[in-house]
């Protein structure tokens, strides 16, 4: 008699597929590789993940499990904006590549969609319209990602040659560039924290103006 394929839950799988994806990437990730990783045949996964962009879809909800959980009722709106950001950052380096996984899924899940109305409805407790709010919500969203995804790719795992393109960037800016030249050690800083702080502060603030000017 044929020996039925384990069982495996959808938690595991989307566990594992984290763990492969610390050790390889997201270009390493593979579903050979998870179905090894799993001591299962390829085709079982297909009960759970219908494609390698399913499987991603699914780890991007499992990276935001986390955000937006425990927000105080009586948070003031540029508090409630800065916690979610500052939560997503957290959560998205938490796994190697973690922006990129999350990045363009647009999954509509609880964990996406309780992090979205987060964001959202500290924009419109500040007064801003559906359309704003919503609007505001992926710019510091967009933010996020695209800095998580700077400070991952200079993470331990880069191939780049930093210190090369560096001294590249000096020698052209030196002569050619001189604003970028003045601007040099705030370009190549690796505080991605102030970094962080400092353009979300930005983005509040730029926000607050705008709502401001459509209800003066």
């Amino acid at each position: 008699m044929a020996t039925k394929a384990p069982r495996i839950e959808r938690a595991k799988v989307i566990g594992t597929a984290l763990a492969l994806l610390d050790r390889y990437g997201i270009e390493g990730l593979t579903m050979r590789k998870l179905a090894q990783a799993l001591q299962i045949q390829a085709p079982s996964l297909y009960w759970h993940f219908e494609s390698k962009q399913s499987l991603i879809d699914g780890m991007a909800d499992a990276l935001v499990d986390a955000v937006a959980r425990d927000l105080p009722e009586a948070q003031p709106w540029e508090e409630r904006v800065r916690q979610v950001a500052v939560e997503l950052r957290l959560a998205l380096l938490q796994h190697r590549d973690g922006a990129r996984v999350f990045a363009g899924t647009y999954v509509v899940t609880d964990n996406v969609l309780r992090t979205g109305e987060a964001m959202i409805s500290a924009f419109m407790q500040a007064g801003a319209d559906a359309e704003l709010a919503a609007t505001s919500s992926f710019t510091v969203t967009y933010y996020v990602l695209g800095l998580v995804m700077e400070e991952q790719a200079l993470g331990p795992e880069s191939t780049l040659d930093l210190a090369a393109r560096k001294q590249t960037f000096l020698d052209s800016a030196r002569e050619k560039y001189p604003h970028s030249w003045a601007a040099r050690e705030a370009i190549f800083s690796e505080d991605f924290n102030a970094r962080f702080e400092t353009g979300l502060d930005l983005l509040i603030a730029g926000i607050k103006q705008r709502i401001v000017a459509d209800h003066p």
